[in-house]
């Protein structure tokens, strides 16, 4: 089985693949007469076809262990997908480049406290996976007309650790 090695999650290391959702290094000003800080605009949200509009939804997913197995990943071609975490735990991103026959071997990220991610429309990536107990996100992606699912299952599955 081929193996892929899970590091940490940066701005710079996930550009190809969407946006970093984090305070840190964000630009903020402040509002509200001073009492609040706005981190602002963090992710590119997306959302085409028909009757496109932008949703936003609560999940709550249950925990995986490493080494995972992956065998597939998934991309949503009219709309991006957004995770914010509503806890401190940490959760596997798994994304993957196009390539002329689907997508290439996979690159998987691992969380820290306090950032989400924002997959790009049409970017290869894995399944929410949260990693230490039941974990809730707010989600915010596209609906609309239109399959926007199409998922991609490999040849020989990969070990991530």
């Amino acid at each position: 089985m081929r193996e892929i090695l899970v590091q940490p999650l940066t701005r710079e290391a996930f550009a190809p693949f969407g946006d970093v959702i984090e305070i840190e290094g964000a630009h903020s000003f402040p509002i509200n007469h001073g009492m609040c800080i706005r981190y602002h605009d963090l992710a590119k949200v997306e959302a085409t076809g028909e009757k496109a509009r932008t949703l936003v939804s609560l999940l709550r997913g249950k925990p995986y262990e490493l080494p995972l197995k992956l065998e597939m990943v998934e991309r949503h071609p009219f709309g991006s997908q957004a995770f914010v975490p509503l806890s401190e735990n940490p959760f596997l991103v798994v994304a993957a480049h196009e390539q002329p026959d689907g997508p290439s071997d996979p690159v998987a990220f691992l969380t820290k406290p306090g950032q989400g991610v924002n997959i790009y429309r049409n970017v290869w990536h894995g399944i929410l996976t949260p990693l230490e107990g039941d974990s809730d996100f707010v989600v915010i992606d596209r609906g609309g007309d239109g399959i926007n699912l199409q998922e991609y299952f490999y040849p020989e599955p990969f070990l991530i650790r």
